[in-house]
């Protein structure tokens, strides 16, 4: 199994090129079978959550081409779906275990062919994501649900009906996938509490173009008119606010400087202003976000997760990390998942000094230094604040179980080594 192997103390600086998100790239794909036109999607990153999702779609009869494009002078894939003719309405154990996105297979296949059997979905150990939200939408829009043998089996007669939906919290998944069954559901779909993350936009602009009619786009109220028939389409994948995010950490951890290019400073306005009031600089342009930590003295911030545009869930273990390097204490307040501190018993290894309280808050102190050491990441964003770790630990680091990083951060060592990071890929061949 791969491991990454770091030697701390590198300023970074330079320029990093921010890819296609991958929470926007996944119920992307998932909308393309809602017609049996062709659709492109650009802009795409090379993950292993996507090759997944592609796998779990050819499964189903869809038809996919790629070809590679160069953006900026990094490589990213455009494909193309085609899903004339469904030969299979299954979604199998084997396919969704690898990744919780695969459920955003069932409301378009609700919606185009009434019926789907989706195994109960896996995806990073970091609490409960139930589904009882999406299910219980799909119910009142008429579909029979039952759960028999660890997989969902639902069914409608002829087509879902439109209705008046209020979530009892703004769930990312549950609002796509219930836009997703709504634009072809008869009758007009309102959805009060949806989620307003960037993600769900890009999925509802996508719609829009394929012929579907949604409004109250970025708002909490969705208003979703359902069509006949959706046609193909060409989409750009939005730029992956959360890598970006990410990549801002390490520059403020390494006190360096990094232009993050095709980022959208306007998807992530809290995390720049945390940022801003700990101390670092923060250039937005129109086609990237510039961090400049070089010389700064950071100081300690509380933070607390909550839905967009609040504090990212997916940036928190990167930014508890940087909170080691900043004066004073800084609380960190988890709102969203009830086990995202799983990574804290690997920095105290490292030095850290985190006090978790429960499963709800952690105190960050200031520690003088990180000491490299052999950690175990334990899910996709916490191995990223694993590294950050390591970038700047004295010694070398090896964070391993590093498949977590492949399903969400493409080219992570290719990008950190161009800024300066000393950091390289390794496996247990090249060892011996």
């Amino acid at each position: 199994m791969d491991r990454l192997k770091i030697k701390g103390g590198k300023q970074l600086n330079g320029q990093i090129y921010i890819s296609g998100a991958k929470n926007a790239a996944l119920p992307l794909i998932c909308a393309s079978l809602l017609t049996d036109e062709v659709v492109t999607l650009t802009n795409m990153p090379l993950l292993s959550d996507i090759i997944s999702m592609n796998a779990l779609l050819e499964q189903l009869g869809t038809k996919i081409e790629s070809r590679d494009e160069i953006i900026d002078g990094n490589a990213c894939k455009n494909y193309t779906y085609l899903t004339k003719e469904f030969s299979s309405l299954v979604a199998p154990y084997d396919y969704v275990r690898k990744m919780r996105a695969s459920y955003y297979a069932l409301g378009p296949l609700l919606a185009r062919k009434g019926y789907i059997e989706l195994s109960l979905p896996g995806g990073c150990a970091i609490g409960a994501r139930p589904m009882d939200i999406h299910l219980s939408a799909l119910e009142q829009m008429g579909a029979n649900i039952e759960i028999k043998n660890g997989y969902v089996i639902a069914s409608v007669d002829k087509r879902l009906k439109g209705t008046h939906l209020v979530f009892n919290i703004a769930s990312v998944g549950a609002t796509c996938n219930v836009m997703m069954a709504a634009v072809l559901a008869d009758g007009i779909t309102i959805i009060e509490n949806a989620a307003r993350e960037p993600e769900i936009g890009d999925l509802a602009a996508m719609l829009n173009d394929m012929g579907a009619k949604i409004s109250g786009i970025g708002t909490s109220v969705l208003r979703i008119e359902g069509v006949e028939k959706l046609h193909g389409t060409i989409h750009k994948v939005i730029p992956d606010r959360i890598e970006a995010g990410s990549y801002a950490v390490a520059a403020a951890i390494t006190r360096g400087k990094i232009e993050l290019i095709n980022a959208q400073a306007e998807t992530l306005q809290t995390p720049i202003k945390i940022l801003r009031q700990a101390g670092v600089k923060i250039e937005e342009k129109p086609q990237s976000i510039v961090v400049d930590a070089r010389g700064c003295k950071l100081v300690g911030q509380d933070l607390m997760t909550d839905y967009y545009p609040g504090f990212p869930t997916d940036l928190q273990a990167q930014f508890l990390t940087l909170m080691l390097t900043a004066e004073g204490a800084s609380m960190i307040t988890e709102t969203i998942f009830e086990n995202r501190f799983m990574h804290v018993p690997e920095l105290l290894r490292m030095g850290a000094n985190i006090n978790v309280h429960g499963h709800a808050s952690a105190i960050v102190r200031s520690v003088d230094k990180l000491y490299g050491a052999p950690v175990m990441a334990t899910d996709l964003r916490a191995s990223f604040a694993l590294v950050l770790a390591g970038l700047i630990a004295e010694g070398e680091t090896i964070v391993n179980r590093i498949y977590h990083l492949d399903r969400g951060y493409e080219k992570l060592e290719q990008k950190l080594r161009s800024v300066g990071a000393d950091i390289e890929r390794i496996n247990n061949k090249e060892e011996e």
